[in-house]
């Protein structure tokens, strides 16, 4: 380990450890990511040198200044240095601190920086592509600042454009800030930088080419391309960066929240990647999703500026308010404690569904040997879209949702990048299926429902909407099924929308932890209507929901054919 001139390193490794120790508050994630950074230190497969991160740590604390803000005690900002917290020289340590051992190859090629609103973010952005323009000048560095909107990405660009303008050093760089482009170049002598804020529009393919870029505000991307894009442009480059920085939102099927969930595992250690650097700073929350958000020691937990930027009585009068005011809280805890929420249209409570579904281990096979009577529902697609089905059973009080999906493989593609549906990664995990016709192939939803049975799983009805197809209707007729019409009303619909939400609320819903079906459920949109009914449907056009209509249409079936008296013994024994 190089220390020399290290002034910072102090400082980094008391933060750690203090946090580690517990002598500092910090939320379950930052105590993994610093447990990990101590436990890397020792690893022989990596050179730990301190020159890079003095060096960027210097340029940012030498050369920038705040343009605007007061200190907490009301003093003006605007022209004083900006002297970074040690959360953000220990970003910058592991970001350029650890390098593969005997090379000259760093280790992080990708960063994952997750921090609520106020605690500097943009700031940080707009200093760190600087410095590490000015860093890695002699590889020509190219540097993009992007954001969903390019608003969000100028907003780095100008913090940029005012240190510069303040060090007298204008003429020393050709500055284009127009309509056309937002961009910054500079010849250094023993290399060249080039900085550049763009909007994340992933059909701006062949000509980007650059080492590091930054991501701001991943929560708003509405399609993994408009990041993927920008990573791709660095395959030229070995020691390239990529940075996603962002705040949590309120789409839990979002290409950001499934990044969230990727770099928790990373800490967890059950998803091992060497090169992902990940920074979770969030309050904690239980295993049904709760977290005390009026408590201050959550607010602290949440916030690495707790005290420097957030001011500590701001931040406990807008728990209160949001305490008092349901329609506040979702944005106070998405955006304050850096809690994920559902969307505000969204019914379901999706840390319901998974807390129930967490306390239930069956596999399949230990299901086929259960006394339960099995109800299948269909949801059919029109053409080329997402088709569902489902079964469902009770056991002693328990509701078993079983659920498979299938896609026409030709248009797969672009529908995932489209509306942002992982159906590749459904299809990984075995919850869909690709099918190769250019439209649903209802003869392998039927083959489905046939294999289910012959592997135990006796099935008394099926329902669907017999109008979407009477392909289905026929051949699952002839392969021996009771076929039930189930239309689409919503007063039929909402009994088995009340029973499962029912089931979920008091823990006794289990969906084989299926996250095809968390997703739908995710985009279910409920208005109450009269008599406790429920008309429910999708919270966008780009959502689907079909995996949970097919398990309604097979709830419903489970509560008629029940209610109706009919003996459930005598079916399993084989009559009617």
């Amino acid at each position: 380990m190089d220390l020399s001139e290290a002034k910072n390193l102090d400082v980094v490794m008391e933060y750690a450890k203090s946090i580690v120790e517990g002598r500092k508050i910090a939320g379950r994630e930052l105590v993994q990511a610093c447990r990990r950074f101590l436990r890397d230190l020792k690893k022989p497969e990596y050179d730990f040198r301190t020159k890079d991160a003095e060096f960027v740590i210097g340029i940012i604390e030498r050369t920038f200044v705040h343009d605007k803000g007061e200190a907490l005690d009301g003093t003006p900002l605007r022209g004083k240095p900006f002297l970074l917290e040690p959360w953000q020289k220990f970003i910058i340590y592991n970001l350029l601190g650890f390098f593969k051992a005997g090379t000259e190859e760093r280790r992080y090629k990708e960063a994952f920086i997750f921090i609520p609103r106020k605690n500097g973010k943009t700031r940080l952005v707009a200093a760190l592509a600087w410095a590490l323009a000015l860093l890695s000048r002699r590889s020509g560095a190219t540097i993009y600042i992007t954001a969903h909107a390019l608003k969000q990405s100028k907003q780095a660009f100008e913090f940029i454009l005012f240190n510069i303008k303040r060090m007298g050093e204008e003429e020393s760089f050709r500055i284009l800030n127009n309509n056309q482009e937002h961009s910054i170049t500079g010849e250094m002598g023993d290399g060249s930088i080039y900085i550049e804020a763009l909007a994340a529009n992933p059909d701006r393919q062949d000509s980007l080419n650059c080492n590091i870029a930054i991501a701001d505000e991943l929560h708003a991307y509405t399609k993994p391309k408009q990041y993927n894009i920008i990573k791709e442009a660095m395959k030229a480059f070995t020691n390239k960066l990529m940075i996603g920085i962002t705040t949590a939102g309120d789409d839990m099927s979002s290409f950001c929240y499934q990044r969230l969930q990727y770099c928790k595992k990373i800490l967890d250690g059950t998803a091992p990647d060497e090169a992902y650097f990940v920074f979770i700073a969030k309050a904690d929350q239980d295993e049904r999703g709760n977290v005390d958000y009026t408590e201050p020691v959550q607010h602290e937990k949440a916030n690495p500026n707790y005290g420097v930027t957030i001011r500590p009585e701001d931040i406990l009068n807008d728990a209160l308010q949001a305490q008092n005011d349901p329609q506040q809280r979702k944005d106070f805890l998405a955006k304050s404690l850096n809690i994920y929420t559902s969307a505000m249209l969204a019914y379901f409570d999706i840390h319901e569904f998974r807390a129930s579904d967490r306390e239930h281990k069956w596999t399949l096979k230990e299901l086929t040997s259960l006394p339960i009577i099995w109800y299948g529902g269909a949801d059919m697609a029109k053409m080329h879209d997402l088709t569902a089905a489902a079964l469902y059973g009770e056991y002693q009080d328990i509701a078993v949702v079983i659920t498979h999906a299938w896609f026409p493989i030709v248009a797969a593609a672009a529908k995932a990048d489209e509306d942002g549906i992982p159906l590749f990664g459904w299809q990984d995990d075995g919850w869909l299926t690709m099918t190769n016709t250019p439209v649903t192939n209802h003869a392998e939803v039927v083959n489905w429902f046939v294999e289910m049975r012959r592997s135990g799983f006796k099935i008394k009805q099926i329902g669907f909407d017999r109008k979407f197809s009477a392909e289905f209707f026929r051949d699952a007729k002839n392969a021996g099924f009771r076929l039930i019409d189930e239309p689409q009303f919503f007063w039929r619909k909402s009994q088995g929308f009340r029973r499962i939400e029912q089931k979920a609320k008091s823990g006794k819903l289990y969906y084989l932890h299926s996250e095809a079906y968390e997703y739908c459920v995710q985009n279910v949109r409920g208005v109450e209507k009269t008599d406790d009914m429920i008309q429910y449907e999708k919270v966008d056009e780009k959502k689907r929901i079909d995996l949970f209509d097919a398990s309604v249409f097979a709830c419903v079936r489970f509560i008629e054919d029940t209610d109706k008296g009919k003996s459930t013994n005598e079916w399993l024994k084989g009559g009617e």
